[in-house]
């Protein structure tokens, strides 16, 4: 009999490697959920809330397989001490993450977003000089908050184009330094020295709105903020003043806190912002690897077997 596994919003491709074993529910978590009341594990694709509440109302719950390495919308401590395994998918994402953080800082840096919708107007009639002056990335200070994985194949990009960086973690990492020559520095002090500052911490209880009101008074009135690493890093109200303000020249945000933000969310009318959907993995070979571990985690769960990646 196939295992029923309860999931949101499920790609084909993904379907295509459960098999005939596994009988996918949709995801329902009303309080009279009949899928919550069979569901043996959880595909959580969207990143769908999984708290201790909702866990309670899954009697026959052994495993939680997230599609990702954030899993900030799972209470793991919950799992944890209901005997719930949860798996993610660290490791493949790094670099297409990367790519996406340096090409959000290039995409506010000079302007691609704005020149674009420009260049598609009928008020484009001649070239000018002097329109749409930019700021300099090469030779540039770039500060990058989160050493970790992905924070570290940033660096290794933002070499190629002779910056400066500067770290910000919990601790110092001296084999980093060595071997990517950035050097450690306070936040406030990374803040006050960097032209573009790069979030690519995970999102915990120390890091929520980690960046508000008096972080970006640190920052120079030219520096550019970008965000991949989820909303709640950054504090939005504090974020559109200093914007509208032009405290700080500008800032790209891949995640939002809500994401998707409300339409009518005053940040999406501002000219020094860029914005994407929640891009960071979508390349296709990423995202085909994130999909093989989610469902290498799933069958492990299910067999009994220890997960390949496990959080909890």
């Amino acid at each position: 009999m196939p295992v029923p596994v309860m999931a949101d919003g499920l790609p084909p491709s993904l379907l295509d490697m459960l098999g005939p074993d596994i009988e996918i529910l949709e995801w329902d978590d009303s309080p009279t959920s009949a899928a919550l009341a069979r569901a043996v594990a959880f595909i959580t694709y969207g990143h769908p809330r999984v708290d201790g509440a909702l866990m309670d109302r899954a009697p026959n719950l052994k495993l939680v397989s997230n599609h990702g390495v954030g899993v900030d919308h799972i209470d793991c401590a919950a799992a944890k001490s209901r005997g719930v395994l949860v798996g993610n998918t660290p490791g493949c994402l790094d670099a297409a993450t990367a790519d996406m953080t340096m090409a959000l800082l290039l995409a506010a840096a000079r302007n691609v977003v704005a020149g674009d919708k420009f260049a598609r107007s009928a008020a484009f009639t001649h070239y000018d000089p002097a329109f749409m002056i930019g700021y300099e990335v090469s030779g540039s200070t770039l500060g990058i908050v989160g050493l970790g994985r992905i924070g570290k194949q940033v660096a290794k990009r933002a070499r190629a184009f002779d910056m400066k960086i500067l770290y910000h973690n919990r601790g110092r990492d001296e084999a980093a330094e060595k071997e990517l020559g950035v050097t450690y520095a306070s936040l406030d002090e990374l803040l006050k020295q960097s032209d573009f500052v790069a979030l690519n911490c995970p999102l915990t209880a120390e890091t929520t709105n980690l960046i508000s009101r008096r972080e970006l008074s640190l920052m120079k009135s030219t520096s550019i903020l970008v965000n991949v690493a989820r909303g709640a890093v950054v504090d939005h109200d504090a974020l559109l003043s200093a914007l509208k303000s032009r405290r700080i020249a500008g800032a790209a945000l891949d995640v939002t806190s809500p994401e998707p933000l409300p339409r009518d969310h005053p940040l999406l009318e501002l000219d020094n912002i860029v914005i994407a959907p929640h891009l960071g993995s979508a390349a296709n070979r990423t995202r085909r690897r994130m999909e093989e571990m989610t469902v290498q985690n799933l069958n492990a769960g299910l067999r009994g077997e220890p997960l390949p990646w496990r959080v909890v």
